[in-house]
Order: C-alpha cells, then sequence, then structure tokens
C-alpha cells in the first residue's frame, strides 16, 4: 500500500528526533520532554522498539504491547503540539511484519512506522535482526517490501554505516532503492556499539546518495550531537534533513529548551517530580520501580547537596518514599545524613 497523510513530505525545516531508547522513550518520559521543551519540539519522537514476534503470539503480545502505550495525557499533547509518534518495531520475518504492523495500524493510533535495522545488541543481531540486517539485503529488502505493502502508514528505517566495517556505499544504497520515506542513519557500525566516536563523514556520504538516488526519502543523521546549536551545525555540514538525539537526553533533558536559561534546583527538582507523577499515572504499579533509577542522575546533578539527594533517591524503591526524600531536600534537610 502506498502512504497517506505523509507528515515526511509535509515537515520542512530542519526535523529534531528523540531516538527510540529501551526502558526510556515510554510513554511518561516523552510526555516529560515535550511539558519541559520549547513548544513544538522535538518534532518527531518514538516508542520503545517492539518485537514483531511478541506482536504475532498471543502471549507476548501482552508481554510486549506496553512498550506502545501512549497515555491519554501524551496523546492530548502529540496533538496541541503538532508532534508526531512513530511506533518501531523489529524484527527478521516478513510474515509477521505483515501481521504485526495490520495490528499497529488497526488498534493504535501511531503517526507511522520504523524499523530497526540498526541494534547492535548481541542477542538481537544472534536473532538475525536489527543491524545483522546491514549484511542481509535480500531479508531486508522482503521485511520492507512486507511492511509497505500491509500499512498505509508512512515507512522508514533506523540503521548504521555497516555491520563489522564502514558499508555505507552499498547499504544506504540500497535503502535507497526501497520504498522509504526517510533513513536514519548513525554514524557508527554494529561492532562499535556505542564506543568511539560517530563518523560523520559517512553520514555525509549518505546524504550524497540520497541526493543522487532518492531525493525525496528523508535523511537524518545521528550519533553524539548534544545540542540544538551542535545539530544546526552538523545539518549545515553535512546535509541532513534533520538530527535525531539519543543519549545526550541523559545529560541535558532540558536538550529541546535551547534558551539561555539558569536550570537550577528548583527547575530540576520539579522535572522529577513531575516524571514519578507522570510514570505513577502511566504505569501505577505495573512497572518496575527502578526502571526510574537510571533517570534520577539526569535531574540531580550540578547543584549543592546533589550528590547526597542522588544518593538516597537511589535507596527508594516507591513513589512514598520518593515524595518523603524530594520533601525532606526542600525543607533544607540532607537526604541520608
Amino acid at each position: 500500500m502506498l502512504s497517506s497523510g505523509n507528515f515526511w513530505k509535509d515537515l520542512k525545516g530542519p526535523l529534531y528526533m528523540l531516538a527510540p531508547m529501551e526502558d526510556v522513550t515510554d510513554t511518561a518520559f516523552r510526555e516529560l520532554v515535550m511539558r519541559i521543551s520549547t513548544p513544538g519540539l522535538p518534532h518527531i519522537l518514538f516508542t520503545e522498539f517492539t518485537s514483531v514476534d511478541g506482536l504475532c503470539h498471543p502471549v507476548g503480545r501482552e508481554k510486549v504491547s506496553y512498550r506502545l502505550k501512549v497515555s491519554d495525557s501524551e496523546r492530548e499533547l502529540l496533538d496541541t503540539l503538532g508532534i508526531k509518534l512513530i511506533a518501531q518495531v523489529w524484527g527478521n520475518d516478513p510474515e509477521k511484519f505483515s501481521s504485526a504492523l495490520k495490528y499497529i495500524e488497526e488498534e493504535y493510533s501511531f503517526d507511522a512506522i520504523d524499523i530497526n535495522m540498526g541494534c547492535p545488541v548481541k542477542n538481537v543481531v544472534a536473532h538475525g535482526s536489527g543491524s545483522a540486517l546491514i549484511d542481509s539485503e535480500t531479508q531486508a529488502g522482503e521485511i520492507i517490501a512486507a511492511a509497505r505493502e500491509s500499512l498505509t502508514l508512512p515507512l522508514s528505517v533506523k540503521t548504521r554505516i555497516g555491520f563489522k566495517y564502514k558499508d555505507t556505499e552499498r547499504w544506504i544504497s540500497y535503502l535507497l532503492s526501497q520504498p522509504l520515506d526517510a533513513i536514519t542513519v548513525h554514524g557508527r557500525i554494529q561492532k562499535q556499539m556505542s564506543e568511539g566516536e560517530a563518523d560523520w563523514n559517512e553520514i555525509g556520504r549518505a546524504v550524497g546518495l540520497r541526493n543522487a538516488i532518492a531525493p525525496d526519502i528523508k535523511l537524518i543523521g545521528n550519533g553524539d550531537v548534544s545540542s540544538l546549536e551542535e545539530a544546526n551545525e552538523k545539518i549545515a555540514k553535512y546535509g541532513t534533513d534533520g538530527i535525531m538525539f539519543g543519549r545526550g537526553i541523559f545529560r541535558n533533558p532540558w536538550l529541546f529548551y535551547p534558551f539561555n536559561i539558569d536550570i537550577g534546583i528548583k527547575e530540576r527538582t520539579e522535572a522529577l517530580r513531575l516524571h514519578l507523577d507522570l510514570f505513577k499515572k502511566a504505569w501505577g504499579e505495573g512497572r518496575h520501580f527502578p526502571i526510574l533509577k537510571r533517570f534520577f542522575k539526569i535531574y540531580l546533578s550540578d547543584f549543592p547537596g546533589a550528590a547526597s539527594f542522588r544518593s538516597a533517591m537511589m535507596d527508594v524503591n516507591s513513589f512514598d518514599e520518593a515524595e518523603y526524600i524530594i520533601e525532606s531536600f526542600s525543607m533544607g534537610k540532607i537526604p541520608g545524613s
């Protein structure tokens, strides 16, 4: 099926996107980012990546469908701000892609689908999925064909510049021959995982290939970009249509709020409280509280007493305990003292 209502073709100017990240970009965190960012940013958000195998299994579907959850408050904010939300999926079986994507389009209200062909994690690669597909053109093509045939939504791929070595020209040229609306290119090979530096010259090479082969396909760059200023420099130098931000959000959750403001104790504590509240409303006790602990360092840094505050928060295991520690700190008590 051809894409209908294709926002990829309608969005103009530099696009800023927040990458799909496991146990990070759930409905609560996505809403938090929208609430503390410049209205309308980021332009595009992604779900956590979801297994098509799981979605095609009666028991597995129940176990993985939480990754596609969109709370009512997030949906309202998305619609109000005009921000797009894309479901990212992974797997290696074209038939399961077909079934899973039909299910997603029928049961949810996502703006598009993205296929993960870049995840470097060993168990995903061993499954023949994620970045393993970089060395399997035929399989990748069959997956894209099955997905496109099953969908009316726009379709994109997130990938890397190679598997064991840099293979940008072959691999990206192949993807550009496929019926895709956008491609996000991460500037590392699978073997690097997240180590070393992203090779933006290779991303620039991908842009050149896009310009020559399929100028209508959006080409997004990804890797080691930690501010909007840096993003704009990369766009100007390498010619991408936008930037996908990943780990930079952990260093600065206000990444999409570019104005020169002082993010102090008050703002950080308010963001922490907001995240806890959104997580509780979205999940209740349905998702393990310790997942939140990876976020505490984001908020509890760069102010006097942050280390002891953070240390105390790492010991909490419930929303009530967390609120007690936050309230203690706000009253001038140093947690853990």
